[in-house]
């Protein structure tokens, strides 16, 4: 019996584990300039994500059109680059129980005008030309873009003192 539940154990820490995955998310130049950089990284610390990557950087055009590759062909793509290119941003990554899905629904609606108050975009935006943050929407885009964004050694595997405070054994 003992036995039985201990390999019930196991089976759900790794399940658990195969569950918390990495997000890319990066506060945009209108965010920086706003000076919320603190506040968007205090609702992630504060949901129970794990801060595993972070930096300050001015990005260059060409870095910015590997990351917005999706969008090329699309009209606003060229105004897009040059408002991403125009000041520093703070791209991070989060690492936590199904964060990919969590952040987006932190963040809200592209639209910050359809975004649920209580959301980052919704308390903190109007339009969507500033929407403030970038948030991956996929496992696969936030792997894409945490190696576009960060080197390995770069990306800091660690326990925090209050993981079991977060999650359940």
């Amino acid at each position: 019996m003992i036995c039985t539940f201990l390999a019930l154990v196991s089976i759900l820490h790794q399940v658990m584990a195969a569950q918390r995955e990495r997000t890319f998310i990066m506060v945009k130049p209108d965010g920086v300039q706003r000076g919320i950089v603190g506040e968007i990284i205090k609702r992630f610390e504060q949901k129970g994500f794990k801060l595993v990557a972070l930096k300050f950087v001015w990005p260059s055009e060409e870095l910015l059109q590997k990351h917005y590759a999706d969008l090329a062909g699309k009209p606003f793509f060229p105004g897009l680059i040059k408002y991403m290119s125009s000041g520093p941003v703070v791209p991070m990554v989060w690492e936590g129980l199904n964060s990919v899905k969590t952040g987006r629904v932190m963040l809200g609606a592209t639209n910050p005008a359809d975004s649920a108050p209580g959301t980052i975009r919704g308390d903190l935006c109007i339009q969507v030309g500033r929407n403030i943050v970038h948030g991956s929407d996929s496992v696969e885009s936030a792997n894409k873009e945490i190696n576009l964004w960060f080197t390995e050694k770069e990306v800091v595997g660690w326990t925090p003192a209050n993981e079991g405070w977060v999650y359940e054994d």
